[in-house]
């Protein structure tokens, strides 16, 4: 998947910008990347100029640009272990309008926040910049110029529907903007979608203080569908599975359970624990190193070192690696049923093997578990459904029949509340100018 572009008109100030979008002029673009050019969208492109106008007053050589936010299709908690993950774009995205200066420093202003301007004579971490969006533009500002990229300074502002904290990776949507705002102001959009997600996970490690995998950024990067091996971390093959998901009658509805992610660090912290205690029964640092052979042949072993749970959770990522390949497989050959079919077979894996459905600490709050069996009321033998990114609290995702989806929202925001069901489809385009 490249991140290619319609043809750039001539360069326009704020007022031909807005009277562009306003008459129609600005449609094919927009249906490019969100399928048709809705009033709702326009009105998001413009309230993006009135941003801008508030922030730096008039501008000229105005340009779009957008990044989408992303969901975990396959590979429930298989990445920190060197496994399989299948991901792909959503069409919820955070957006920009910017413009170049030549004077060398960047300013993002986000709506409602108050915005970071970088000078890019200094491009190494900064203390106060710690767990901060500036520590971000920084670090992948500062990336660009160590590969030997062009880097220089643009003024813009940002708005990101990519709802926080709801497993859609609204920080990596956010990198992966600003990489690509340097991509195609200074670089002619020659940076490959892979190279930009890496070098925002960099920012993130090195700069931000996080030490997230690359899961996130490269599927939004990318785009569309993605299979990921990160068999070796430095160098992950990165292939986009070719699938037309609007052909398939279905629509993805992550619903959010609204449940408190408090205290559960531990829990999240806990699988790749006792995965790589696993590991290292066979002195091997992550599961990716061994095999489920070993692990079978080795049970009564391990269970008295360790316990029965690790060995359960080293059995879903073996399994759920081999159900990347099959869920790719069944794309490829354009069969979503047999596609579904997998979906329902991980949310069971991370549910009985994983145990990423609710917290053993809590065990009378299970939200998620809840929201799954509801969805297998309404969608049994139609939809599919699965817990969705870390588990414990938070969302779940689910394939809908279109035919399906008022029963299936009404029934699950009767009991999570007005709003809680988030109607999305698959976006082929990852990060790319408008």
């Amino acid at each position: 998947m490249t991140t290619t572009t319609t043809s750039k008109t001539s360069p326009m100030n704020l007022q031909q910008t807005r009277a562009e979008i306003r008459s129609g002029g600005f449609d094919a673009r927009l249906t490019r990347l969100y399928g048709e050019a809705t009033d709702a969208m326009k009105a998001r492109y413009l309230h993006l100029t009135d941003l801008y106008e508030k922030a730096f007053g008039d501008g000229n050589d105005l340009r779009f640009f957008s990044a989408p936010g992303r969901t975990e299709v396959c590979g429930n908690h298989t990445d920190h272990n060197r496994g399989k993950v299948m991901a792909a774009a959503i069409n919820l995205d955070a957006v920009a309008c910017a413009s170049k200066t030549d004077d060398g420093v960047i300013v993002v202003k986000s709506e409602n926040y108050p915005g970071d301007t970088i000078d890019t004579r200094v491009l190494t971490p900064q203390a106060k910049e710690h767990e901060k969006s500036a520590a971000l533009v920084r670090g992948v500002a500062a990336r660009f110029q160590q590969l030997g990229y062009k880097v220089g300074g643009f003024k813009s502002v940002t708005v990101n529907s990519v709802l926080k904290g709801s497993g859609m990776s609204s920080s990596a949507a956010f990198e992966v903007l600003v990489g690509t705002m340097l991509n195609y102001l200074y670089n002619d959009g020659k940076i490959s979608p892979v190279e930009i997600a890496q070098i925002a996970q960099y920012a993130e490690n090195e700069f931000f203080g996080k030490p997230c995998g690359l899961m996130d950024q490269m599927a939004c990067s990318v785009g569309s569908f993605v299979a990921i091996d990160f068999a070796d971390p430095e160098k992950p093959v990165v292939e986009p599975v070719p699938f037309d998901f609007g052909k398939t009658g279905h629509h993805l509805v992550i619903t959010d359970t609204k449940a408190d992610h408090a205290d559960l660090t531990d829990e999240y912290a806990s699988i790749r624990r006792e995965m790589e205690a696993v590991a290292g029964f066979f002195g091997k640092t992550c599961l990716r190193e061994t095999d489920e052979d070993a692990v079978l042949g080795n049970v009564k072993a391990i269970r008295s070192a360790l316990g029965e749970r690790p060995v359960l959770r080293a059995l879903h990522f073996f399994a759920e690696n081999r159900r990347v390949d099959a869920e790719r497989a069944a794309l490829e050959a354009g069969d979503f049923e047999a596609f579904k079919a997998l979906v329902i077979e991980s949310g069971l894996s991370s549910y009985t093997y994983n145990q990423n459905v609710f917290a053993s600490s809590a065990p009378q709050s299970q939200p998620v578990a809840l929201a799954l069996a509801l969805s297998e009321s309404v969608l049994k033998g139609q939809g599919a459904w699965r817990v969705h990114g870390g588990g414990f609290a938070g969302t779940i995702q689910a394939f809908v029949p279109d035919a399906l989806l008022p029963a299936y929202k009404a029934r699950l925001e009767s009991v999570f509340g007005d709003g809680a069901c988030y109607v999305l489809d698959i976006r082929p385009f990852g990060g790319t100018e408008v």
